[in-house]
């Protein structure tokens, strides 16, 4: 019996093995790219515990192919099952339900797993991603506050501890475990994210752009996920305070291209294009590039927060495909056993399509029966933040000033240093006849 590196005791054929485990379950925590070593280890390897992380490695595609690919490694892990660990058997378990569509049944493994070994962070992180994908921060918080009395001298719980504070709107707390784990170990890229998102919602955008420009030279060796997204979050800071060069320049450079096939970085790359178009930034044919690549995405239904915005791209860039996409979604909401697609993702798709060809009215009826479940979708306050511009900016182009001016005045008084937000209102004030009154407005 072998032992990891964050203690727990693996089953393994040999000793050689040892280093993919610890490459899977100490990379896929710290957001690093050495996770996916364990693909040629579990080549070589028939460890059942190596066969079960190869397997959710290929899940995290997020394709409609990835359970097919995931599912030989699968079945290579339940021939090892019993004679491996109860903590194994139940990550094999989890991974099996995942591959089956079955999340709930995961997560609850995942919530057994950090009562019974706190230690298997790769198991908590898993659960993570499942209750993010569902909308779920009390359930994140929870599963990470059952493994700290073991885990808390592990930087990257603390980085995860931070996020989960911050999606159930404990900003304070958030920042305090962010800072933890930072001081325990300056590259941790997850902790760097959590603090983004709370200087974010605290408007907080000079200080943010600031902080994330000095831990960016850790950012090496991460997944392509990690690097872009923090990347993108540096990108949302610089847009609130107009500086539009410098956000053209980190898509092109930092956030789009790092794997043009990676559906994170698909849907990033489709979040900031369509952010610079909604601050009135000419985007050139950079949405072409993009649709290249989203075209391979209609028919994958896999989460609902992915495909609204592989349509919002699609559509932006004119591609047919839009159409095939939202004809595949409307097939799947009527479909699938989760009413979330069916009673969220449809008319929130419905809403992104018409504003993305020129509807705004029909936007704004959409957007507006999808908006207040939209958490049910998964994705981050800042991602979903999207959705909320688009049907501000379907108001404004459908007429309804008063209703734009009601949204928009607020985001003003959250954001005090956000120099888009401003620019924004004093065009909407100018519309509304109210020019004169637009210092008093904007005032902090």
């Amino acid at each position: 019996m072998w032992t990891d590196a964050l203690g727990n005791a693996v089953t393994l054929d040999s000793g050689a093995a040892l280093s993919a485990v610890d490459d899977f379950a100490l990379g896929f925590i710290a957001s690093e790219a050495r996770a996916a070593n364990v693909l040629a280890a579990a080549q070589a390897d028939g460890s059942p515990l190596l066969q079960a992380y190869a397997a959710a490695v290929h899940l995290f595609a997020e394709s409609r192919g990835a359970a097919g690919s995931a599912r030989p490694f699968l079945a290579r892990a339940q021939a090892g099952a019993a004679r491996a660990t109860a903590r194994e058997r139940r990550f094999i378990a989890a991974v099996a339900a995942w591959i089956e569509g079955d999340t709930a049944r995961a997560i609850a493994l995942h919530e057994e797993q950090a009562r019974e070994h706190p230690r298997d962070l790769a198991s908590l992180k898993l659960g993570h991603y499942h209750l993010f994908n569902r909308g779920d921060s009390p359930g994140m918080l929870r599963l990470a506050l059952a493994a700290l009395p073991a885990a808390a001298d592990v930087p990257y719980l603390h980085g995860m501890l931070a996020f989960a504070w911050e999606q159930c709107h404990a900003l304070e707390a958030a920042e305090a475990s962010a800072r933890r784990a930072i001081a325990m170990r300056r590259k941790e890229p997850w902790a760097h994210h959590a603090l983004a998102h709370v200087m974010l919602t605290q408007g907080r955008l000079t200080e943010g752009h600031a902080f994330l420009a000095e831990v960016s030279d850790t950012w090496t060796g991460l997944n392509s996920f990690m690097v872009t997204h923090n990347w993108w979050h540096q990108a949302l800071f610089a847009l609130e305070l107009d500086r539009a060069d410098e956000v053209l320049g980190l898509y092109d450079r930092q956030v789009w291209g790092v794997a043009k096939d990676y559906t994170q970085d698909q849907v990033n790359a489709v979040s900031l294009l369509a952010r610079l178009e909604l601050a009135g930034i000419a985007v050139g044919g950079r949405w072409q590039d993009l649709a290249d690549h989203l075209a391979a995405r209609t028919q994958d239904q896999v989460l609902p927060f992915l495909d609204l915005q592989y349509l919002y791209g699609l559509a932006r860039a004119g591609r047919t495909e839009a159409e095939v996409l939202m004809r595949n979604i409307e097939t799947h909401a009527r479909t699938s056993d989760n009413p979330v697609w069916r009673q969220v993702a449809l008319p929130a798709a419905r809403g992104l399509l018409a504003h993305a060809q020129g509807r705004p009215a029909e936007a704004v009826d959409a957007l507006g029966q999808a908006l207040p479940r939209l958490v049910e979708i998964g994705g981050s306050h800042a991602q979903r933040d999207l959705f909320d511009q688009v049907y501000l900016d379907a108001l404004a182009g459908s007429g309804r000033l008063g209703g734009a001016q009601h949204l928009l005045q607020q985001r003003c008084r959250a954001q005090p240093q956000s120099r888009r937000l401003r620019r924004q209102a004093r065009g909407l004030y100018g519309t509304l006849g109210l020019a004169s009154a637009a210092d008093t407005l904007l005032a902090p």
